[in-house]
């Protein structure tokens, strides 16, 4: 007996020696502050910018990162995903060749409920879309004030997709155009869409186990989708079958680590990412899945412009080529990313940066 409870003894220290240790490499990793851009030698390009920054929006302190090679570029207002999930963290890792950041001024903004802007004391009752315009269209103006810009470009993805399109319908003045990547359409309809294809696809390579766990939920509920389905077997299907956060090589491990070893957080703003994710989700998600954007939104002032995953049934391509095809616009176009699903910004980044460019030359003849 007291072998056994001297191995369990160590076996313990053990674990808590390790656990001990990751906690120190992630502190050491956590200074809090942005690196300074580097070319591709790895030599720092002086006059660059990275910073991080906190100001007030909408009645709290809300924080960005703020990225350029030269600062005098065009700015990018990035609304990012989720909702509550911030991407800079994500992003950076797939700067290898090329980056927005080399021609473009790239504002990174944690909005309300997220990452750095997640506090316990956000009164829950301002977790409304109407209030994520608002903060958008605050942060807008900041930019466009900081950097002497009468404009500026607003690019969402995903969840951002969908604040994006409700930003410029209401605010047209402040943008000069708008890019979508993975544009969110019709949410309920692109959810139905991927149960389809993902419960046929598991009956074609016989996948008993996700059949029967798809089975579960009824897709023609009342409350489908629920966040039961999709933080469990919608998000681990759609990783397995390459249609989710990416086509290829996507591992929830890996976006863990990208978030844990991001220099540009601290320690407790690493911890309040994963907890903004899910208080975000919670209270903006009813917002996406009841809203019809070919009913609701259909007419801009603004050159809209759409990037696509071919893969994509986390917001479904299908309908984001439909919707272009609706939409009214003073120019738009839509360019489908052949080898990503929901994240082509990160799984083909230098297409991606060079289409940005394209359009951005294509706004100033």
């Amino acid at each position: 007996m007291k072998k056994v409870l001297k191995i369990i003894g160590i076996t313990l220290l053990s674990v808590i020696g390790v656990l001990l240790i990751c906690l120190a490499v992630i502190a050491v990793n956590s200074p809090g502050k942005l690196e300074q851009l580097k070319d591709k030698e790895g030599n720092k390009i002086v006059n660059s910018l990275a910073e991080k920054q906190f100001i007030e929006i909408g009645g709290i302190q809300q924080g960005f990162f703020l990225r350029s090679e030269n600062s005098k570029n065009p700015v990018i207002l990035f609304l990012h995903g989720g909702p509550g999930s911030p991407e800079l963290a994500l992003l950076y890792r797939y700067e290898i060749d090329e980056r927005l950041e080399k021609y473009f001024t790239v504002c990174y903004w944690d909005q309300r409920g997220a990452g750095m802007s997640f506090s316990n004391s956000i009164d829950t009752a301002t977790m409304t879309l109407e209030q994520m315009i608002e903060d958008t269209h605050q942060i807008t103006e900041y930019l466009k004030h900081r950097f002497s810009q009468e404009r500026i470009y607003l690019m969402g993805h995903s969840w951002g997709s969908f604040l994006g399109i409700k930003t410029i319908e209401k605010h047209p003045e402040n943008y000069l155009g708008y890019i979508g990547i993975g544009q969110v359409t019709n949410q309920l309809k692109s959810e139905k869409l991927a149960y389809d294809y993902m419960l046929q696809h598991a009956m074609d390579i016989n996948d008993k186990p996700a059949v029967r766990n798809l089975k579960k939920f009824n897709k023609d509920a009342s409350d489908f989708p629920t966040m039961a389905y999709i933080g469990t077997v919608r998000s681990q299907l759609m990783n397995k079958y390459g249609i989710g956060i990416m086509h290829d090589n996507f591992s929830m491990p890996g976006l863990i680590k990208g978030i844990l070893f991001f220099k540009g957080y601290t320690l407790s703003e690493k911890v309040n990412c994963f907890r903004g994710m899910l208080f975000s989700l919670t209270y903006l998600w009813d917002s996406v899945v009841s809203d019809d954007l070919f009913e609701s939104s259909n007419s801009f002032q603004v050159p809209v412009y759409i990037i696509h995953g071919k893969y994509d049934y986390q917001v479904s391509h299908t309908l984001a080529r439909e919707y272009i095809e609706i939409i009214e616009a003073p120019d738009k176009s839509f360019f489908t990313f052949e080898k990503s699903a929901h994240s082509p910004n990160g799984e083909e980044p230098e297409k991606f940066v060079q289409i940005v460019r394209n359009i951005f030359l294509q706004l100033i003849k």
